[in-house]
């Protein structure tokens, strides 16, 4: 084995401290001592020193009752991912004027390695249905409008390496799992030049996306409209994609801006 190779073996200890960072979910936002050391197969004292370590620097702090939950450095770390993208801060106007307007959600997402995170999103004070995506929330990589539009502009080989280390996951009958089926969706798209995606995420939810670009060409990230299909007319569809389309376009030579 090469000195890089066992570098990044599996039992280092930054692997032991991802591992516990990412038990971490919407369903479990306190981890006991006793899941870290039965998920790293190691002794309970073993694990809790693990996480003391994580508490020091602190990226987890303690519940006071035996469990652990994510820390202010993580908050911190979350705030500087959204800034680096840059894009976030001059996307927030445009997307409060489209909140305005049509009444719905409006998110900003990027990709992050295997993952689609929210970085913005507005709601309208007299919004008519809330949706629950909060900032920072990871989505999945396959199903919804700004998901597939992340991935639609990506090169064909390294879209390929990134469907081959990723679980296409199944939320509903429409959520697209065959690896063939989805590029298929994202050739679509691109010769589109936006995404309308129906019960894919959720039975009653419509998603419609536009990309941003930079000036390369590359996407860096997803303009969208999170929407309950059955509160809104074909008419209404048609106007809320041109104007997603024309924002997204807005922001993409804004973008370029940012980048001189």
């Amino acid at each position: 084995m090469s000195q890089a190779s066992g570098y990044r073996e599996r039992n280092s200890t930054a692997d032991r401290a991802l591992t516990i960072l990412q038990m971490f979910s919407d369903d479990k936002l306190v981890v006991p001592a006793t899941e870290v050391a039965e998920l790293l197969g190691v002794a309970r004292s073993t694990a809790y020193r693990y996480l003391q370590t994580l508490v020091q620097a602190g990226f987890l702090s303690e519940d006071g009752r035996g469990g652990f939950r994510l820390g202010m450095k993580v908050l911190q770390l979350s705030r500087l991912a959204r800034r680096s993208y840059g894009l976030a801060s001059i996307a927030v106007p445009a997307m409060q004027e489209l909140t305005e307007r049509f009444r719905q959600t409006v998110l900003l997402t990027g990709r992050m390695g295997n993952a689609v995170v929210c970085l913005e999103r507005e709601e309208a004070v007299e919004q008519y249905v809330r949706l629950s995506y909060e900032r920072g929330t990871v989505l999945a990589l396959n199903a919804g409008a700004s998901a597939q539009v992340l991935l639609a502009w990506m090169d064909e080989s390294d879209l390929d390496k990134l469907l081959a280390t990723v679980e296409l996951k199944r939320f509903t009958e429409t959520s697209i799992t065959d690896p063939a089926a989805l590029k298929e969706r994202l050739r679509d798209i691109r010769e589109k030049g936006y995404s309308i995606t129906i019960g894919e995420v959720d039975a009653e939810a419509m998603g419609i996306a536009a990309p941003v670009f930079t000036s390369t060409g590359d996407v860096v990230a997803a303009l969208s409209v999170v929407l309950i299909r059955s509160r809104v007319s074909p008419n209404a569809v048609d106007e809320i994609v041109s104007a997603v389309v024309e924002t997204a376009r807005t922001l993409s030579e804004q973008a370029v801006l940012l980048e001189s």
